[in-house]
Formats: C-alpha cells, sequence, structure tokens
C-alpha cells in the first residue's frame, strides 16, 4: 500500500523534517479561500487506496484543528485506504474534564470531530492526561517524549541531579524519569486563583545544594514552572533547568523565562517557537514521528520506540 505523507499549513516545518527522515516528499495540496476566509482544501495527488498520514497540531487558532478536519475528510471522499492524524500537540486537552459547572469537556468534543471527519488512527505525543486516549474509539498511538530527553540529559553531570514535578498532577511523569536515573523526586505543589496564574507554592523535599530537572508536559505562560524554580532555588536548590514538550509560550511566557531563576528551558518542536531565546533550547521529535510513521505502516511495535513507564 502507497504511503501518503501530508502537512497542514501550521506544523510545515516539522513535517518537512518528518518527511526527510521518512525518506519521503510531502503530497502536495493547496488550500482555496473565499473573501470571507472559509477555507477548501484540495489534495493535488491521488490518495485512492493509501496510507495518508496528516501532521497538524491542534494549537490555537483553531483554524488549525479545522484545517485538519478538513483534509481528513477530503482523503476519505478520495478513497483513501487508512487515514491517520498525526498530531504532535494536541489542543484542547487540558479541559479533559468538568472542573467547574456548566463547562465543557472539549478534548472529548474534539475527539469526536477528528473521528467524524474520518481519521482511523492518531498519533500524538505526551497527553496532558493519559486518561484522553480513552476519549477515542479508534487506535491511538501515544508517543513518549523521554526517548528525546533522556539521550540529552544523559550527556549532562548528573552526580547531584533530582528531579521534581511542578505540580501533583505531574507526579508519575517525573516520577519515570527519577526511576530511570535512579535519582530522587520532589513536587512544587501550586495552587491558582484563576487560570494562567499561580497563587502560591510549596516545595515537598531535601533540594538543598541540588541540580534539579523540572518535568512538564506543556508551558504556556511558564507561570507554574518560574514559579517553581524560584521557590526551588529559595529552598537550597544549586540550579534548576525544566524539561517541557511542548512549547506553547504565550503570552508574556518569554519573559517570563527570561527573568526566572530557571538556567534552561528545554523542549521539543512539537509547536514552532515565536522567537528564540538565550534560554530555551529545542530537540527535535522529527526522528521518533519518522519512525513511528514507519512502524505504524509496516505493523511493527511503537512501544519500542521509547523508554517503558
Amino acid at each position: 500500500m502507497d504511503v501518503k505523507l501530508f502537512s497542514g499549513k501550521y506544523s510545515s516545518y516539522l513535517a518537512e523534517k518528518i518527511a526527510d527522515y521518512y525518506g519521503y516528499s510531502l503530497g502536495k495540496w493547496d488550500c482555496l479561500r473565499f473573501s470571507d476566509g472559509e477555507m477548501q482544501p484540495v489534495i493535488e495527488e491521488s490518495v485512492r487506496g493509501s496510507y495518508v498520514f496528516f501532521i497538524q497540531s491542534t494549537a490555537a487558532p483553531a483554524d488549525n484543528l479545522l484545517e485538519l478536519l478538513l483534509l481528513i475528510d477530503t482523503a476519505r471522499r478520495a478513497s483513501a485506504d487508512y487515514i491517520t492524524a498525526v498530531i504532535p500537540y494536541f489542543g484542547y486537552a487540558r479541559q479533559d474534564r468538568k472542573d467547574k459547572p456548566r463547562v465543557p469537556i472539549s478534548a472529548k468534543l474534539i475527539a469526536n470531530l477528528i473521528e467524524a471527519a474520518g481519521a482511523n488512527r492518531i498519533m500524538t505525543m505526551d497527553l496532558h492526561a493519559d486518561q484522553i486516549q480513552g476519549f477515542f474509539d479508534i487506535p491511538l498511538d501515544h508517543l513518549r517524549s523521554n526517548a528525546i530527553f533522556v539521550p540529552y540529559l544523559e550527556g549532562l553531570d548528573r552526580e547531584s541531579v533530582i528531579f521534581a514535578s511542578p505540580d501533583v498532577g505531574g507526579v508519575k511523569r517525573a516520577r519515570n524519569y527519577a526511576n530511570h536515573f535512579q535519582c530522587e523526586l520532589v513536587i512544587c505543589d501550586k495552587y491558582r486563583r484563576r487560570a494562567n496564574e499561580v497563587a502560591g507554592m510549596t516545595v515537598i523535599g531535601d533540594v538543598q545544594g541540588k541540580d534539579v530537572i523540572l518535568v512538564d508536559d506543556l508551558a504556556d505562560t511558564a507561570g507554574t514552572l518560574c514559579k517553581a524554580a524560584d521557590a526551588l532555588v529559595q529552598k537550597g536548590a544549586k540550579s534548576v533547568r525544566a524539561i517541557c514538550t511542548h512549547p506553547v509560550l504565550s503570552g508574556k511566557a518569554y519573559e517570563n523565562i527570561e527573568s526566572s531563576q530557571l538556567t534552561e528551558l528545554i523542549v521539543t518542536d512539537t509547536l514552532p517557537l515565536r522567537r528564540t531565546s538565550p534560554k530555551i533550547k529545542v530537540l527535535s521529535s522529527a526522528k521518533l514521528f519518522a519512525h513511528a510513521i514507519r512502524n505504524t505502516h509496516e505493523h511493527r511495535s511503537i512501544s519500542a520506540l521509547f523508554l517503558g513507564d
């Protein structure tokens, strides 16, 4: 069965690298626009009977999600045999439950939309919550960024390293790294007054004289990471760096990072950076996605590509 790789406009920078690793060229398509901005994707080559992969993160604005949905529907109506939505960053994943009255469970709605459009399979990386996999009634390949971060961390001096979770919800994620490197784990317990605003932070554990590595899945305004770094230094940490899969980095995120106690923020390229920063290092996820796409097409293991939990 022929393989066809296509990129959404937003993720073209990453899709080109994935295609290079895979050894294929990206498929051709165009997006026609009506005068009011309405989109009409046109795939410019045959996908009949093909194994099609659409690469697109669903970050804001909502046009990125809509473009992916329209592309999936286009391929389905053009008789593609099997369609996989490769979503490096799954937007709306933070809205995975009702945490207050009269709010949507947006992550579930997005899952329904992708299935309704005609996707046969989902591939994504580091969901905000593992249980989002249960929102889909089609196969979902959940890639882990530890395959990207661990080799980088192994190159650091780890004599006094300790891992930390910036909040209680991320303890499992941080513990996986602590177990792998046989290090201790500390927790930063935060509380908020409103979204994107951390009101206070408490450090649970001893960080005196330690080089702390914070572990998180995404950084939006980076308020949590920066507050955690400041709290850890106040408790005696020698240095604080952070690893974070998805660099959303909205609002005053860059200013927050550059004025914080963070030595370094290490991210992947699931999302494009708005600008560079001396404190931000980007590691590519392209090779991992290329291997996962090949293994999916060849019906081989995906879990073999990353460290076990």
